[in-house]
């Protein structure tokens, strides 16, 4: 038998926002590999295995939806967002890298979703609208120093900037120093947007400026935005409108 993985984003929550592409993938699969909450989304049908698993174990449930898409079955790991945005799709050729010679013949498919940071942006305008840059905040898989130089460096060049798992029970210290950096280095006001379980019914949207920022504004279940100098807000009766220009006139 010839089986086949697929790598497929889930979107942000909201499951109108999970691509045609994707849900024929779903409808198409024997088996769902991911992570708990991930799988929990899933519907259970005849001939459909799920094999749900805990977070900080990406390899191993990559080598496990190798092994099984060898044996002949079509597996389609789970991510939120895209798959590709510190998520499963680096886990999986990491693993096929590392791994079993025949892994890197099988047919294997990258399918994108729509990420947090694309649903938070489109929610209150369009904050991400010149160049940009996405930093996770997440020290588990590389050192604090690398994190703090790129804030500092994106910060300098006046990228808007896009920050994935902000703050954690585990490390709520590393948003506190995130921001004192951001702070430090942006002289300005420029306007920084929370946005928590975007896209989701609760969605919340908590726009201030950098200066008044705190950590506490944040958790895992928040993405952060954070504009450049010369993104703009339009106030309005309702919920102002964020953007960044398209242009950037010579200085």
């Amino acid at each position: 038998m010839t089986g086949s993985l697929v790598i497929a984003g889930l979107g942000p929550g909201n499951d109108a926002m999970i691509t045609p592409q994707v849900q024929h993938a779903l409808g198409h699969a024997t088996d769902i590999v991911g992570y708990i909450p991930y799988v929990e989304r899933i519907s259970a049908r005849p001939g459909l295995t799920l094999h749900p698993s805990d977070n900080r174990v990406e390899i191993d449930r990559s080598r496990h939806a190798l092994e099984m898409a060898a044996q002949g079955k079509h597996v389609v790991v789970v991510s939120s967002g895209d798959p590709g945005m510190f998520a499963m799709a680096a886990a999986v050729f990491e693993a096929v890298e590392q791994g079993a010679p025949h892994w890197r013949d099988l047919d294997i498919q990258v399918l994108p979703g729509i990420t947090a940071m694309l649903a938070a942006s489109a929610a209150c305008g369009a904050p991400l609208g010149h160049d940009f840059c996405a930093i996770n905040l997440s020290d588990n898989l590389k050192p604090w120093a690398l994190i703090d130089k790129r804030l500092r460096l994106a910060a300098e060049a006046d990228f808007a900037m896009a920050f994935y798992n902000p703050r954690s029970k585990s490390r709520p210290e590393g948003f506190e120093k995130a921001l004192k950096t951001l702070q430090d280095t942006c002289a300005d006001s420029r306007p920084i947007i929370f946005a928590r379980n975007v896209s989701r019914p609760d969605q919340t949207i908590n726009i201030v400026p950098l200066p008044k920022a705190t950590p506490d504004m944040a958790d895992m279940r928040t993405i952060v935005l954070l504009g450049s100098s010369r993104t703009r807000i339009i106030e309005r009766a309702g919920a102002p409108f964020v953007y960044t220009p398209r242009s950037v006139e010579d200085e």
